[in-house]
């Protein structure tokens, strides 16, 4: 059975065998439940939500949080070093200044004043007391690389719990699937990043998760530049040297951050950075639209050939 709706602005979808359909049922309400419940903690765009509340605060005093939101910055500091800042949550403070559904931008003023505020470093974590401060004016996070990821995480963990053993769960670009499809692998597809309804790649996945970033998902196009929602911590502004990337490892939170930090590191230091953490693997389409897979990769489809 399956059932999809729209939160966190994209699409969920449920997907999972059970043989009791009721309960069944039951479960995939518990999915979209949980799905809701991080939305409301984790939106930006709702000004009651306890990420919004953190923005208007932190910067001061130190303000309470959840041990959830506590635990996710923590877990996206460490990304950022990880990636040595190209994954960084503090990319808010230039990205709240787009508009991508109106298509406009910051002026290079506004931008050059607000990127300053860009560091990880500039969030203050007080373990002890769970609080979170910012170190100056003007920061703000978006977990918007993450916070997707850790949602499909949660339900799959929720659905694990109930005894449902064959699952798909997937946020957008981000999914993980729970055992695998009754006897087959669970099949996902790539999407070319400039044909809506075109496939590069189908990956076979059994109890892993997959994530994909592309420039395609939220953009506008001004004098011939795309500006899209994965920022450069760096610079502020869209990298152009990838179309989209894919990361394939143990858990949709880790995916999901790797896949914007490749993204920002572009191809081939984005592919290297992949071989080097374990079990991940990455298929990365370059701004010519060729593709560059990790070494794991290559040698999955070279074994498959010769059996």
């Amino acid at each position: 059975m399956s059932r999809e709706e729209a939160i966190m602005g994209t699409a969920i979808r449920v997907e999972l065998w059970h043989e009791d359909s009721a309960y069944g049922e039951e479960a995939m309400d518990a999915v979209m439940e949980e799905m809701h419940r991080i939305d409301r903690a984790m939106s930006p765009f709702k000004e009651e939500s306890e990420l919004s509340q953190l923005n208007r605060d932190a910067a001061q005093h130190s303000v309470p949080v959840s041990a959830e939101m506590f635990e996710l910055i923590e877990r996206s500091i460490e990304f950022s070093e990880l990636s040595q800042g190209a994954f960084d949550i503090t990319f808010a403070s230039v990205g709240s200044l787009f508009d991508y559904r109106n298509g406009t931008r910051p002026s290079a003023e506004s931008l050059a004043a607000a990127l300053p505020a860009i560091d990880y470093r500039h969030i203050r974590l007080d373990r002890r007391g769970r609080t979170i401060r910012f170190a100056r004016d003007g920061v703000r996070i978006d977990l918007g690389g993450i916070a997707k990821g850790h949602a499909v995480d949660n339900c799959i963990s929720l659905l694990r719990s109930r005894g449902v053993a064959h699952a798909l769960v997937m946020a957008g670009g981000d999914s993980r699937v729970l055992g695998d499809k009754r006897g087959r692998p669970w099949v996902i597809g790539v999407q070319d990043p400039r044909r809506k309804d075109a496939m590069v790649a189908r990956i076979p996945l059994v109890d892993s998760a997959i994530s994909t970033s592309g420039d395609y998902e939220r953009y506008f196009e001004a004098d011939g530049v795309r500006y899209h929602h994965i920022l450069d911590p760096k610079t502020g502004t869209s990298p152009s040297g990838v179309r989209s990337v894919t990361i394939i490892g143990p858990d949709a939170t880790t995916t999901e951050g790797v896949s914007k930090s490749v993204f920002v590191k572009g191809a081939e230091q984005g592919v290297r950075f992949v071989e080097s953490l374990p079990g991940i693997d990455a298929v990365v389409i370059d701004g010519n639209g060729r593709m560059h897979y990790t070494a794991g990769l290559r040698r999955e489809a070279t074994e498959a050939r010769a059996g």
